[in-house]
C-alpha cells in the first residue's frame, strides 16, 4: 500500500471515534443528574432533549454526505469536533430547557451525525471486500459506547438536588472529544485506487449476491426495493428501541425482589449484546448475502422477544435475562445492513448521501418508545409491547422477501 498506515489502522480510529461519538445515546443515564438538579422539569421536557437530538443526528449524517468529496474528510471531522465542544460547553451553562436543547439537541446530536457519516463514508473504502464485517466492527464502537460512556459518567458524577457536577462532567466531555476527535481526524484519508490492488476482485460472497448500480439520490429513492428495506429497518429499530425504553420495568416486574444494581446490569447486557450482535451480522452478510442475513436477524428477533414474553408469563427473571441477551444480539443486525445493503446496492458513488437517507429512519423509529408508552398505558401489561413487536417483525419478514437487487448496468 502506498499509505503510510496498514488499512486496519484506520478501522480502529473509525472505531475510536464512533466510540466517542456515540455517548449521546447514553442520555437516559446522562439525563438524571440533570433532572434532579432541576425537579421542576418534567420528564416530557428532558426527553424532547434527546428527541431534538436524534433528528439532528440524522440533519448532520446528511449535511456529512453533501460536504462529502467537496471538503477533505478531516475537515469535517474537525467541524464536528468543534461542535461537540460548543454543544457540551452550552449544555454545561444551561439553566434553561432551550440551552439544554440548543447545547445536547442541536450541536452534540448534529456533531455526531456529521462525523457517524464521515467515519462509515471513509473508513469504509478501506475495505471493498469486506463491507459487512467492518461495518459491524466499526458500528461496535457505536453500539457500546452509550454502555461505557454511562458507566463513566456516573463515577464521576454524583446526583442530587442542587448538586451541578453534571456541569463540569460535561466541560470534560466537551474538551475530551474535541481533543481526541481532532486528533483522530489526521486519519481520515481515502485510498488511492493503488491502495486497493488486488482487493476490489476479492469480493466476499455477500457482494457477489448483490451486484448492485450506481445510483443518485433520486434514483435509489424511485426504487421500491429501497422502501422495502426502509420499511423493514424503521419495524426492527423500533422494535427494538421499545424494548429498551421498557426493559427497566419489565425487569422489575419480574423480579421485584432483584435489587436496582443488578437489574440496571441485566439491562445494560442489551447493549453490550447489542455490539457483538453487529459484529456477527455483519460478517455474516459478507458470507451469506442479504436475503439470508436479514432473514436470520428478523426470525431470531423474534424468536428472543417469544422468550420475554414466556418469561413475563412465567415470572421467570433467569429468562428475562435470555431474553434481553438474544434480543440485543439480534437488533445489533439492523445497523450494519443499513451500511452494507446501501453500499452494495446502489453503489459506492453516491454512497454519502444514500447512506444518510437510510439513517433518516431514525426520525420514524424513534417513536418506538412513545408508542411501546402508550400501548402500556392503555393494557397496563408489558405484554401488549412485546406481542406489537412480535407483528412489526412479521411485517419486516414481508418486506425482506419481497426485496429485489437491483440489476446492474451494462
Amino acid at each position: 500500500m502506498s499509505k503510510k498506515w496498514n488499512r486496519w489502522t484506520y478501522a480502529v480510529v473509525g472505531v475510536l471515534v464512533l466510540l466517542m461519538a456515540g455517548l449521546v445515546y447514553a442520555w437516559s443515564v446522562i439525563s438524571t443528574p440533570i433532572a434532579a438538579y432541576f425537579p421542576e422539569w418534567t420528564k416530557a421536557q428532558l426527553s424532547l432533549t434527546f428527541t431534538i437530538c436524534m433528528f439532528f443526528f440524522c440533519i448532520g449524517g446528511f449535511a456529512g454526505g453533501m460536504l462529502n468529496g467537496k471538503i477533505p474528510a478531516k475537515l469535517t471531522v474537525w467541524i464536528s469536533a468543534v461542535c461537540f465542544f460548543l454543544g457540551f460547553l452550552i449544555a454545561s451553562r444551561a439553566n434553561s430547557t432551550t440551552m439544554l436543547y440548543l447545547g445536547y439537541g442541536v450541536c452534540c446530536g448534529f456533531a455526531s451525525g456529521l462525523v457517524y457519516n464521515a467515519v462509515m463514508s471513509t473508513m469504509l473504502g478501506w475495505f471493498p471486500d469486506k463491507q459487512g464485517m467492518v461495518s459491524g466492527i466499526l458500528l461496535f464502537g457505536f453500539g457500546f459506547s452509550s454502555f461505557i460512556v454511562g458507566k463513566i459518567y456516573q463515577a464521576v458524577t454524583p446526583s442530587g438536588v442542587g448538586v451541578a457536577a453534571w456541569r463540569t462532567t460535561f466541560v470534560m466531555f466537551g474538551v475530551i472529544l474535541l481533543i481526541a476527535i481532532a486528533v483522530c481526524g489526521f486519519f481520515f484519508v481515502k485510498p488511492m485506487p493503488e491502495d486497493l490492488a488486488g482487493l476490489a476482485v476479492q469480493k466476499s460472497e455477500g457482494m457477489r449476491k448483490a451486484v448492485g448500480i450506481e445510483a443518485a439520490p433520486l434514483e435509489m429513492v424511485k426504487d421500491f426495493s429501497f422502501w422495502l428495506y426502509f420499511a423493514w429497518a424503521v419495524l426492527l429499530s423500533a422494535a427494538g428501541l421499545a424494548l429498551i425504553s421498557q426493559a427497566s420495568g419489565v425487569a422489575g416486574e419480574v423480579g421485584p425482589e432483584v435489587n436496582p444494581g443488578t437489574i440496571a446490569t441485566v439491562v445494560g447486557l442489551i447493549s453490550i449484546c447489542n455490539g457483538f450482535g453487529r459484529l456477527f451480522f455483519g460478517g455474516l452478510y459478507d458470507k451469506a448475502g442479504r436475503m439470508a442475513t436479514m432473514s436470520l436477524i428478523t426470525l431470531s428477533f423474534m424468536l428472543s422477544v417469544g422468550v420475554i414474553i414466556l418469561a413475563l408469563t412465567v415470572k421467570s427473571f433467569a429468562l428475562i435475562v435470555v431474553g434481553f441477551i438474544c434480543t440485543g444480539f439480534s437488533y445489533g443486525g439492523v445497523n450494519p445492513m443499513n451500511s452494507a445493503v446501501i453500499r452494495s446496492y446502489w453503489g459506492s458513488k453516491n454512497y454519502p448521501v444514500n447512506f444518510s437517507i437510510i439513517n433518516m429512519n431514525l426520525l420514524l423509529s424513534s417513536f418506538g418508545s412513545t408508542i411501546a408508552g402508550m400501548l402500556y398505558d392503555r393494557s397496563g401489561s408489558f405484554l401488549s409491547t412485546f406481542i406489537a413487536m412480535i407483528g412489526a417483525a412479521a411485517v419486516g419478514m414481508v418486506c425482506n422477501v419481497l426485496i429485489r437487487e437491483p440489476k446492474a448496468k451494462n
